[in-house]
């Protein structure tokens, strides 16, 4: 089970990293998605300080600190609801699987760490 968590958990870390450092070097791929379902260019320096936070504490998680790596999941999880919510309510669809795949990370990272 530990193997599971720890690649699943990796995964979720690289690819919240690699998606904030994205947010804060304005991509044109995240200034289009974020124009498209409504979310102003001044809150993306925010919205990466929420992901890499949670990728730090998912990290902290797999390192040893269990209790700020399930918090920093739910939290990554609560976000990514969050990211889902707006393409939905923004009727932007064809790319709800980037979000979507966000939180499937988050939550599997979470339940893992739980379970193990």
């Amino acid at each position: 089970m530990f193997t599971a968590y720890a690649l699943i958990t990796v995964v979720a870390v690289l690819a919240n990293a690699a998606v904030a450092v994205a947010d804060l070097l304005g991509a044109r791929f995240v200034l289009a998605n974020s124009a498209e379902v409504g979310v102003p260019e001044t809150w993306l320096p925010g919205l990466a300080a929420l992901k890499a936070a949670g990728a730090a504490g998912l990290l902290l998680g797999l390192l040893g600190v269990p209790v700020i790596g399930v918090a920093a999941g739910t939290g990554l999880v609560l976000f990514f609801i969050g990211a889902v919510a707006v393409h939905i309510r923004a009727r932007v669809y064809y790319n709800l699987a980037f979000p979507g795949g966000y939180l499937a990370l988050a939550a599997a990272s979470v339940v893992l760490a739980v379970l193990r």
